[in-house]
């Protein structure tokens, strides 16, 4: 019974909801735990508000971060609240449940300076369109590596993209971004017919040396290799987050930068003013003492 609840939930969000396959495979992870966890429960209406505040106490005492236990809760909350909407449930026990609370911590961010330094770097021309293209968009990197080249639209300076929930968004496409993309097309088929490789994703933006669509792995591992030069750990979604603060620093509305991410809410965008906040009083006490 249960395990057909959790079926129906998870079509749910696939097909009405839209939601990606990596975020229904978290659901389905965290609501997995939690049901093995009351192994002995076999009716969806015994649980009980007592059981997620001891589901709660499990997790914390068995060192899962705050931020982890805060998902697990929220994906356990979401499946309640359907149940309810479906009239599976006549009550969910998940109202008014406490989770710990997570510090806000500012993201990562590299400085203009360093991105100079980064930028003069030597690099092959994927290397070079791929950073210049994550600086110049804010993609995420899923949204890099299914890049298709029909999205990239040269004559009017846009990309096109698929983000969280299935949205659209369209981004502009600066100079920079723009030539190096050309530059990389231009040398890309032409280097796979001298390795012998047969172009596998002919529809994607970005490949590797065998002709198939790069990894997330490779794009995590080449943006952390440059990372090393300004003795920074940086990550794909480091520079996601510069790009949003450089455009915050240098006058950019908040809503455009909100539209340019991707955030459904604007309560997400504004921790990037805290970060730009955050660089004016460096550079004011670096001045003044």
């Amino acid at each position: 019974m249960i395990m057909q609840l959790i079926s129906n939930y998870l079509s749910h969000l696939e097909i009405e909801r839209g939601l990606s396959p990596n975020t229904i495979a978290a659901y389905k992870n965290d609501l997995f735990l939690f049901f093995e966890y009351f192994n002995k429960i076999y009716n969806i209406e015994d649980i009980k508000r007592s059981h997620l505040s001891e589901y709660i106490k499990y997790l914390t005492n068995n060192n899962y971060t705050p931020t982890s236990i805060t998902r697990k809760i929220a994906s356990i909350k979401n499946f309640f609240r359907y149940l309810c909407a479906a009239k599976e449930i006549k009550s969910n026990p998940t109202l008014d449940i406490l989770t710990p609370k997570i510090s806000k911590k500012l993201p990562k961010v590299v400085s203009m300076d360093e991105m100079e330094k980064l930028f003069k770097e030597k690099m092959d021309t994927r290397g070079l369109a791929v950073f210049e293209l994550l600086y110049a968009t804010g993609l995420r990197v899923s949204e890099l590596v299914e890049l298709e080249i029909k999205n990239i639209d040269f004559k009017n300076n846009t990309v096109k993209t698929i983000g969280k929930g299935s949205k659209e968004r369209i981004i502009p496409l600066g100079t920079n971004a723009k030539n190096a993309l050309k530059n990389y097309f231009k040398e890309r088929d032409v280097d796979l017919k001298l390795s012998g490789s047969m172009n596998k994703a002919p529809e994607k933006a970005f490949l590797n040396n065998f002709g198939e669509k790069i990894t997330r792995q490779w794009v995590y591992t080449f943006i952390k290799d440059l990372g090393s030069i300004i003795h920074k750990s940086i990550s794909p979604h480091t520079i996601r987050h510069t790009f949003a603060t450089h455009l915050l620093e240098n006058g950019a509305d908040l809503r455009v930068v909100q539209e340019l991410l991707g955030h459904a809410n604007i309560v997400t965008t504004q921790l990037y003013t805290h970060i730009s906040k955050k660089h004016l009083k460096d550079v004011y006490f670096a001045i003044n003492g």
